[in-house]
């Protein structure tokens, strides 16, 4: 991001305190202590990931409608012939011009890249935008994202039964020859599992920087979910500092 669009809540973090300063030891034996809890934090990971493999699932209509490159396809479809899909679904705002589309949808779908080694465990990973097929897919081109990216805008009531159309959401899908079973789905932060940016920053001394963290008194504070600089989702800058096109064929556009 160059000058002119740096976000000014940066300013003056040099003036923000820092952790005490200890000999090697001391620090050391902090972090051993630490690194239990770590431990122990990764054993509890993986015994809600065992229970989560033992949820039972419900059958979806694998006929169910989506759109894509080619025209209309079915869920089955999406899947690419693998046992296992993940799909994102993309919040999107009709009509709205790039700018105004949805922030924290950028941010977790930036972070998605190479999906060899989920193909390699016979998963699929697909976007399922909430939103029209040709105004939506002109913003993953904008973007550069290189994902299987549909429409699933007709048929939000069918794959969505019982959760809130218009929040983005993780679900997870098995199929059995033509049959479609859902196995689990998460939104609000389970989406973290996609954006690695967020784990990192949760390494570093100073976190994410978010009001509902529990930091020491002085540690900079930006505001919760910055997702967004100078008016855009902040990723977009790069793309139209590179000189991409944001123009999404909308009415407001």
């Amino acid at each position: 991001m160059n000058s002119e669009n740096r976000d000014p809540s940066r300013d003056g973090i040099t003036d923000a305190s820092t952790p005490a300063v200890v000999d090697r030891a001391t620090f050391q034996a902090q972090l051993d202590a630490l690194r239990a809890r770590e431990k122990a934090h990764t054993r509890a990971g993986d015994a809600i990931a065992a229970a989560r493999r033992r949820l039972p699932m419900v059958e979806l209509d694998a006929a169910t409608r989506l759109t894509g490159p080619h025209g209309p396809l079915t869920l089955l479809d999406a899947f690419e012939g693998r046992r296992q899909l993940i799909a994102y679904y993309f919040m999107w705002y009709d009509g709205k011009p790039a700018p105004e589309q949805c922030e924290g949808c950028t941010r977790y779908t930036t972070q998605i890249g190479e999906l060899s080694y989920l193909h390699d465990r016979d998963i699929t990973y697909a976007t399922f935008c909430q939103g029209p097929y040709e105004e939506s897919v002109r913003y993953r081109d904008f973007m550069g994202w290189d994902l299987p990216w549909y429409s699933v805008q007709e048929s939000l009531d069918t794959l969505l039964t019982g959760r809130r159309v218009g929040m983005f959401h993780l679900v997870c899908y098995l199929r059995d020859g033509n049959r479609v079973f859902e196995t689990y789905w998460t939104n609000g932060r389970g989406a973290e599992a996609m954006d690695y940016s967020y784990a990192l920053m949760d390494l570093t001394v100073y976190g994410r920087q978010e009001t509902w963290e529990d930091s020491p008194a002085g540690w900079p504070r930006r505001g919760d979910y910055n997702y967004r600089a100078n008016g855009r989702p902040i990723a977009q800058w790069s793309r139209i500092e590179a000189g991409r096109s944001d123009d999404l064929g909308s009415t407001a556009a």
